[in-house]
């Protein structure tokens, strides 16, 4: 049976100065899973404007449903300013209040999550009261929560974070993120052990973590299993994280073993940076060329 899932939170414009390219890490979550053939829906609002009408447009394109993508007469559509003049020190504002800020609960939404197989959610999406109470209404089901945290500063505190993280299942992070959690949490400097007291203290059926070039890793149960990633001719990154979620979602959910779980997850986020854009057009071939590297 193909599994059900939830994206929850941003959609928007990454503005750079030549070009805007479509994003929000939710969003591409969710693109990837379509496109992995998971019967996938995204929860966000976009303002009533032209911005918001390229990104049904956009989302449209790649078969994405819409029924739960909310508009907003009052706040514009999401969007990220990025300053990328200095390549080693890029600077992005994430511009507020927007549309996704004010995410509406209504019966539609309860009724998916309800049916749902898993959500999934970040903690940038709660930064405004009216999108976490709607957040936090979705969390009240069944259905497996996994959290992509995606810290992005100022937009989260150590109250939020603690009430997200309690709510998981699943936690995926990056490197700077465990260190940013060690700091709220008095987590052992070595990974391993960091990854096994966060585990303790949330209950967490397991946290998965990349490490940019060298791969990513799962922690579950007393037991690490790395994967060295794949080495690639890389574009840009842009994306590549949501990917591997992606990846890493689709697996598990079909009863795969975490080695071979975390294999395809680091090889589809592996693909990815071989593109320019997050979300590019690729085939299953695609993933297994990658796979045989």
């Amino acid at each position: 049976m193909v599994k059900k899932i939830i994206c929850f939170g941003e959609m928007l414009w990454d503005v750079f100065p030549k070009e805007s390219i479509a994003g929000g890490a939710p969003m591409n979550v969710a693109l990837h899973l379509h496109h992995l053939g998971l019967d996938v829906k995204m929860i966000s609002k976009i303002g009533d404007d032209k911005p918001g009408r390229k990104l049904l447009t956009f989302t449209e394109k790649y078969g994405l449903s819409q029924d739960l993508i909310q508009v907003d007469k009052e706040f514009p559509t999401g969007s990220v300013l990025v300053n990328d003049g200095d390549k080693e020190n890029i600077k992005y504002e994430i511009v507020k209040p927007v549309a996704w800020d004010h995410i509406q609960w209504n019966q539609q939404i309860d009724r998916e999550c309800r049916i749902a197989d898993a959500l999934i959610f970040g903690s940038l999406a709660a930064r405004e009261v009216e999108s976490r109470e709607t957040l936090f209404k979705m969390l009240d089901t069944p259905a497996l929560k996994i959290l992509d945290i995606n810290l992005r500063p100022p937009f989260y505190t150590a109250d939020l974070l603690d009430k997200l993280l309690t709510k998981a299942d699943i936690l995926k992070i990056n490197e700077d993120e465990l260190t940013l959690l060690a700091n709220f949490y008095d987590l052992p400097n070595q990974m391993d052990a960091a990854l096994e007291k966060l585990s303790e203290l949330f209950s967490f059926e397991l946290v998965c973590i990349t490490l940019g070039s060298k791969g990513a890793a799962i922690y579950q149960d007393g037991e690490i299993i790395n994967h060295p990633g794949y080495p690639v001719e890389v574009k840009d990154t842009v994306g590549s994280g949501d990917a591997f979620l992606a990846g890493f979602i689709y697996k598990y959910l079909g009863k795969e073993s975490l080695e071979k779980t975390l294999d395809f997850a680091c090889a589809l986020g592996a693909l990815v940076a071989t593109f320019n854009g997050g979300t590019p057009q690729y085939q299953a071939e695609d993933i297994r060329t990658i796979m045989e590297i």
